[in-house]
């Protein structure tokens, strides 16, 4: 073969094994699962890849999904494209969480690429991390904030149903189902143990809130929440983890502003928040009632701290993602 051939064809290779990979391999960084993804022959082809694979084959040799096609092509089967460990009742944080002024630090870059379907997470650098898909399917609390912040209003991820009472055995998504996707009311005059959530339309606000379960592997929460699974393959325990978040262009500009996004965290239903910083491993300062020093759910010895504010900074920029 003339060397001419032969340079074309490994240029060739070269761009079909690069197709699905992130621009830039992540970076070691403490508190954080870096991203690499094994790609490998036929995982994103324009034919359904899964459709002769069964789940037990699929999970045996388990990489998390490079691309947007092959996410799409997942979730019609009812497999997963994010990490399969099952978080624990609370968030892990970065290990240096920026602050001004003595105020955590939200990022507000957003980099989205494949037309807005492909969402890039990074860490507190600006470094990818890794990255999630509109229409994929996701436990990690991580990667369901992430996916809330980028997608919410418009779309859950495929493994969840607005359902309380689906069963894993109703679903294609068995053991990784995930149930709950309402209206979150925050009304303090009912419920004054829960801290009031910033412009929250239960106090008066302008923001309808979401709530959503985040399926820990157990809570240590006061009120009857026993330490479970919460999704053993055959019943679902739902525990006291949910994902309270909002995202509504209030003023129909076509664009989020800072003020128009909030995702938030509580790992003991209710009582007290954290919010999601837009970066992996971002949470925010802890308020609510039982950081107060109220006993949890109590309509009478309660004390929820108000919401820290945060600051707003754009990150450092992520040349891969520009």
């Amino acid at each position: 073969m003339k060397p001419t051939k032969i340079l074309l064809l490994l240029l060739a290779v070269l761009l079909v094994f690069s197709a699905c990979a992130p621009a830039e391999t992540p970076q070691e960084h403490p508190n954080i699962i870096p991203f690499r993804p094994q790609q490998h022959e036929g995982q994103c082809p324009d034919a359904d890849p899964y459709a002769a694979v069964s789940k037990e084959a699929f999970y045996a040799n388990y990489t998390m999904a490079c691309c947007l096609t092959n996410a799409k092509y997942r979730s019609m089967h009812g497999l997963l494209s994010g990490s399969l460990e099952v978080p624990g009742q609370y968030a892990v944080d970065a290990q240096n969480r920026p602050m001004a002024d003595g105020k955590y630090i939200r990022n507000t870059t957003a980099y989205y690429l494949d037309g807005g379907s492909t969402y890039v997470i990074t860490d507190e650098t600006g470094k990818e991390v890794m990255r999630i898909y509109k229409g994929g399917a996701y436990i990690t609390l991580e990667e369901v904030a992430a996916y809330m912040y980028a997608f919410g209003g418009d779309s859950i991820p495929a493994n969840y149903t607005t359902s309380k009472k689906t069963r894993p055995s109703e679903s294609i998504w068995g053991e990784y189902l995930r149930v709950n996707h309402s209206k979150f009311s925050g009304n303090t005059r009912k419920y004054p143990y829960e801290p009031e959530l910033p412009d929250i339309s239960g106090c008066g606000g302008d923001l309808q809130y979401y709530e959503m379960d985040i399926g820990t592997t157990g809570t240590e929460t006061p009120g009857g929440y026993a330490v479970k699974t919460y999704n053993d393959g055959t019943v679902i325990t739902r525990g006291a983890g949910r994902l309270v978040y909002a995202r509504q262009d209030k003023n129909r500009n076509g664009s989020f502003e800072s003020d128009e996004v909030y995702v938030f965290y509580t790992h003991n239903h209710y009582n007290d928040f954290r919010e999601y910083l837009n970066y992996y491993g971002g949470w925010g300062e802890m308020f609510g009632n039982v950081t107060g020093g109220g006993e949890h759910s109590s309509k009478t010895n309660c004390n929820p701290t108000p919401y820290p504010v945060t600051a707003y900074e754009e990150f450092v920029s992520l040349d891969q993602a520009a």
